[in-house]
């Protein structure tokens, strides 16, 4: 097998493991790959461009939080690599390996012995009526988030299949899939949803009509929100790219073709929950 690896910026702690996983993945016979910035880490690597990453190799190793998460997930998840990611970072959701327990599931990876999962993605684009060139369309393992890029209130018509939902007028909008549920749209209100629920959620940001709240949607059905407001929003994917939408303009959501392919985590759902969240524990007074 050929494993990747991309490793936290400014991270020590990442070279560390990289070098120590390295070892336990050559001693099983495997080819290894890491991109220039990180292969004086990794022993034996043969080096690749980013662009060139997801074509060279049958699992990526990702040692960091979300962040690297996601940007690993942008560079492979096309091509249906698996994602074997290891915490490195503060909360680290859908990095769900801890660092003890790194070598011995890469080594059971190796032999086959992990379940691989997947996941819905959003598939996003920009789309305006000034003649414009159209835009690449960007995945999404999380959210698509729509914000204000001014001190004032946005209005966004949101229609759902063609059929309008309602128009919000807000600080913003957030399509998440069941992976980001826990992410943005948890901290603005939305439903917690488990990682198998084939389904997506819109949460509105901080709505001026208390009325607004957070909508479940099926995943096949086709989202498109149109900036109504007399000024440009901000859309955000992932937190990784950023593009202006002017007055107009239409952001369109669906389902991505191809899912996020992960490692499953050793906790399942709930105990990642329950370990990152302190999910359902109770505080005990003068503790």
């Amino acid at each position: 097998m050929r494993f990747g690896f991309l490793l936290k910026r400014g991270k020590p702690e990442a070279q560390e493991l990289a070098g120590a996983l390295s070892k336990v993945l050559l001693s099983r016979g495997a080819t290894l790959v890491a991109l220039p910035e990180d292969a004086a880490a990794i022993e034996g690597a043969t080096v690749v461009t980013p662009e060139a990453l997801a074509a060279s190799i049958d699992v990526l190793v990702v040692l960091g939080g979300d962040g690297t998460f996601l940007y690993g997930a942008a560079l492979a998840a096309d091509r249906g690599v698996p994602i074997f990611g290891v915490n490195l970072g503060s909360l680290g959701f859908i990095t769900p390996y801890s660092r003890a327990e790194a070598a011995a599931a890469i080594d059971e990876a190796c032999r086959g012995g992990l379940v691989i999962e997947e996941r819905i993605r959003l598939a996003v684009s920009v789309r305006t009526t000034d003649g414009s060139p159209p835009q690449p369309t960007r995945s999404a393992v999380n959210d698509a988030v729509v914000t204000r890029s001014a001190a004032r209130l946005l209005d966004l018509e949101a229609r759902l299949d063609g059929a309008e939902i309602t128009t919000y007028k807000a600080d913003g909008l957030i399509v998440a899939t069941p992976t980001g549920s826990t992410a943005y749209s948890l901290a603005a209100g939305g439903p917690l949803l488990t990682p198998d629920v084939q389904a997506m959620v819109l949460t509105p940001i901080s709505p001026h009509t208390l009325t607004n709240r957070p909508l479940v949607f099926r995943p096949d059905a086709r989202l498109s929100i149109r900036n109504a407001s007399d000024g440009p929003a901000i859309l955000t994917v992932d937190g990784q790219w950023t593009q202006e939408v002017p007055a107009e303009g239409w952001i369109d959501v669906r389902r991505a073709d191809r899912p996020l392919r992960l490692y499953q985590a050793p906790r399942g759902f709930f105990g990642i929950l329950r370990e990152r969240l302190s999910w359902g524990y109770r505080r005990v007074q003068g503790t």
